[in-house]
């Protein structure tokens, strides 16, 4: 079986010229990062066309360790409805060099569905990441000099200070640090940290923004701390945010590559859903609806994650309206779920499959709740058995869903015309389904108590202390009118991670509420989250490697 990079090493990648024209984008307005890499400007957004185009979001059930290809599904569909006469684009997000080089790998798709050159999008890219680090870290250092300066001193507490520094890399032992030791010249000693750059609300503020002056209001807007005597204190305060903007002036222009079938694709942003809001940027998506009639996108993780903020935030705050859902799931996934252990999934195991029913429809009555029948899309597996297949098929019509089988990673396209069919199906079905489930000027609390209640089937949300405190400080600063980013747990639908299948009767527990004024919304945050992975005993790094000719092995 060959490796994911061998297979996009042996295709045929055509010059990004070719692929623009397909967009109808003349190569005069490209600004090319190689041959085959190139970004789009900003002027080539036709809101009109954005109104008119069909946008199809690719969400999950909630994540396993044994994997359930999202991302792989999401370019096998763009490649089979152009397979079958639509013009289609998909749209993505960046990968993290942290994931890269630690465990769970690069974001290009995997087998005969895959982005590429996938080399370069899972390493530098075209410098976003690097833009947005030195972005984020600008305004560090501005804050700790002003903290230093006494001659132009703002008064700012640095206890009240949470902005910390970004690296894009799996590094625990700089999660929690000391900083400005060694002298009165050396800065203020205060604790803090570094967070990885996908967790950094520079990237959430840069995949929600407009343009560019959107994007420089937006960052002035970053909510630092406050002052000795209570006043708070925000990044155009330290006149940050212009020069924030000039660093990231080619970073919000989104970047144009292709599938391994000479499909369009365009990635750009990576914020994580488990923290921040999971979905490429919205100048990303307009790009691709404003040029092909049809656009798959995908949020990051589940349904209750990734999907919720696509539908809550971005689609509010950009003024989108998706026409179609597809929800992945496989029957191994499914078996987790319903008890099985990881190492027995190759296994044919009915009874476990049908207590991991319980799971995928949460996920179908969350799409509901938005107004949409989702399709949902079975990754094939080799050890999935022609009676596996059958019941979760009778299941599925017992639910009233639509299913389809999809091989995009064994045979690319050809392996989810069946899944193109339908979705193009259901784009039509659904004109005008969306339907968001709270309204931004609901108070801060119902905002939650819907998330947690409707999402996750909580019966109930309480609040720590420092949650109280956090939610005055937002009635304070005028923010209650922000969107809701929840940060919890990835691996349930619940706030704790230990909870497979469909939980019941359980409270969600907030912990604290970080503002991301920046970007539009306020974090609250359920549980432990990670902003600041560490690596793995075996990392990816040990195998990853280069030879004489520049060839690089151990991508995946």
């Amino acid at each position: 079986m060959q490796s994911d990079i061998d297979i996009a090493r042996a295709a045929k990648i055509r010059p990004i010229g070719e692929i623009a024209a397909k967009l109808g984008i003349d190569t005069e307005h490209l600004e090319y990062y190689g041959k085959y890499k190139a970004k789009l400007p900003l002027n080539l957004i036709d809101e009109k066309k954005v109104k008119k185009g069909k946008l199809i979001l690719v969400t999950a059930i909630t994540p396993t360790p044994a994997g359930e290809g999202k991302t792989t599904t999401s370019i096998a569909l763009t490649q089979a409805m152009n397979r079958i006469g639509k013009q289609t684009t998909v749209v993505l997000r960046e990968p993290s060099l942290g994931p890269v080089f630690g465990i769970k790998g690069g974001a290009a798709g995997g087998g005969y569905s895959q982005v590429i050159p996938m080399e370069d999008i899972n390493l530098h890219f075209t410098g976003d990441l690097a833009a947005v680090e030195k972005a984020h870290n600008l305004l560090a250092a501005l804050i700790d000099n002003n903290l230093q300066n006494k001659k132009h001193s703002l008064g700012i507490d640095p206890r009240s200070v949470r902005w910390r520094r970004v690296m894009d890399m799996n590094e625990r032992a700089l999660r929690r640090i000391v900083i400005g030791l060694g002298g009165e010249k050396e800065g203020v000693p205060r604790e803090s940290g570094f967070d990885i750059t996908a967790a950094s609300e520079v990237m959430a503020t840069l995949c929600m923004s407009k343009d560019l002056m959107d994007l420089k209001e937006r960052l002035g807007n970053i909510y630092i701390g406050h002052t000795f005597d209570d006043k708070p204190v925000f990044a155009r305060d330290l006149k940050a945010n212009g020069a924030m903007a000039v660093l990231l002036k080619d970073a919000i222009k989104p970047n144009l590559v292709q599938t391994l079938e000479g499909n369009p694709a365009i990635i750009h942003g990576g914020p994580f859903a488990n923290i921040a809001q999971g979905t490429n940027t919205l100048i990303a998506t307009k790009m691709g609806l404003s040029h092909s009639e049809f656009v798959v996108t995908e949020a990051g993780f589940a349904s209750e994650l990734g999907a919720e903020k696509f539908f809550n935030l971005k689609c509010q705050i950009g003024g989108l309206k998706p026409r179609a859902v597809v929800l992945v799931a496989t029957i191994r996934a499914l078996k987790y779920h319903g008890g099985s252990k990881l190492a027995d999934l190759n296994n044919e195991n009915l009874a476990a499959l049908a207590k991991g029913f319980d799971n995928l429809d949460k996920h179908i009555e969350n799409m509901q709740l938005f107004g949409f029948k989702p399709v949902i899309a079975v990754n094939r597996f080799p050890s999935d058995t022609l009676a596996e297949i059958e019941a979760l098929k009778a299941h599925c019509a017992e639910m009233g869903v639509n299913v389809a089988l999809s091989e995009g990673w064994a045979k690319g396209g050809e392996g989810a015309i069946e899944l193109a069919e339908k979705v193009v199906e259901a784009t039509k079905s659904c004109p005008s389904c969306f339907n968001p489930i709270y309204d931004f000027e609901w108070d801060i609390e119902k905002k939650i108590h819907t998330i947690a209640t409707q999402m996750y089937g909580a019966s109930g949300v309480e609040y720590e202390l420092q949650a109280k405190k956090d939610l005055e400080t937002i009635k304070k600063l005028g923010f209650e009118n922000l969107g809701i980013c929840m940060a919890k747990t990835q691996k349930s639908i619940s706030d704790d991670q230990y909870k497979k299948g469909r939980p019941r009767n359980f409270t969600v527990l907030i912990r604290q509420i970080e503002i991301t004024s920046g970007a539009g919304f306020v974090v609250p945050i359920s549980g432990s989250i990670m902003r600041m992975p560490g690596l793995p005993t075996e990392p990816s790094a040990e195998v990853i490697d280069i030879d004489a000719d520049g060839n690089i092995s151990g991508l995946f």
